[in-house]
């Protein structure tokens, strides 16, 4: 286990530093840029609402800074709740175990992070992401009552579209599709681990649409 946070501690230390070695290398294009900040949400931000027992709690932002017109690092901040495992796929019947408790947790499972991101516009509007979440679980009985406490690095990776809205491009949107896994995945209490041990450490080809402001 600590070998396995020694790990995600140097991905983080090794990502930015190729961040900041980035941010040296300027053109004179670059330093003409209007607006290097950023801060965006999901739309899942706004979606809390409906029954409570399938409402995930979900709020993300994220802090964004163009080193270069291409590169754009970030920090996101994130929380959900969730009450059934992540890794069920689409073509595992998603939809169909969301109405169906057989794949419940015995009570809940809350996932909290900072991490960071890297952002490269690939063409035009096309771009590429990857964003590094650690993150630490709590989690709790149906009674609402604390069991346990865990340590998830979750991880994604994206291909989107970036589109400036009105007159003056400072609003956005950016559809996009990702995929995401979590390979250290620690102290999970039986009772929810042997859920997840039915599915998998990863969920694929996830529709998504950040919303965002540049200042």
């Amino acid at each position: 286990m600590i070998l396995k946070k020694q790990l995600s501690i140097f991905t983080l230390l090794l990502f930015f530093s190729q961040s900041f070695s980035q941010s040296k290398q300027l053109t004179k294009n670059d330093s003409a840029i209007s607006h290097r900040f950023r801060v965006s949400t999901t739309w899942l931000s706004f979606a809390n609402f409906g029954e409570e027992k399938t409402n995930t709690q979900h709020y993300e932002v994220h802090f964004k800074y163009s080193l270069t017109r291409k590169d754009i690092v970030g920090v996101k901040f994130a929380t959900w709740s969730l009450f059934q495992p992540m890794g069920i796929l689409w073509w595992d019947g998603l939809l169909d175990k969301i109405d169906s408790e057989s794949e419940f947790y015995p009570g809940r499972l809350r996932e909290t992070g900072l991490g960071i991101s890297y952002q490269r516009m690939l063409w035009k509007g096309l771009f590429a992401t990857i964003e590094i979440l650690p993150l630490f679980k709590t989690y709790l009985d149906e009674n609402k009552t604390k069991i346990g406490n865990g340590f998830k690095l979750y991880t994604s990776y994206h291909i989107g579209y970036h589109i400036p809205l009105f007159k003056k491009k400072r609003v956005f949107i950016e559809p996009q599709i990702h995929c995401q896994n979590w390979m250290i995945d620690t102290d999970t209490p039986s009772e929810f681990k042997n859920l997840d041990d039915k599915w998998k450490n990863y969920f694929l080809l996830e529709p998504n649409l950040y919303i965002g402001i540049k200042f």
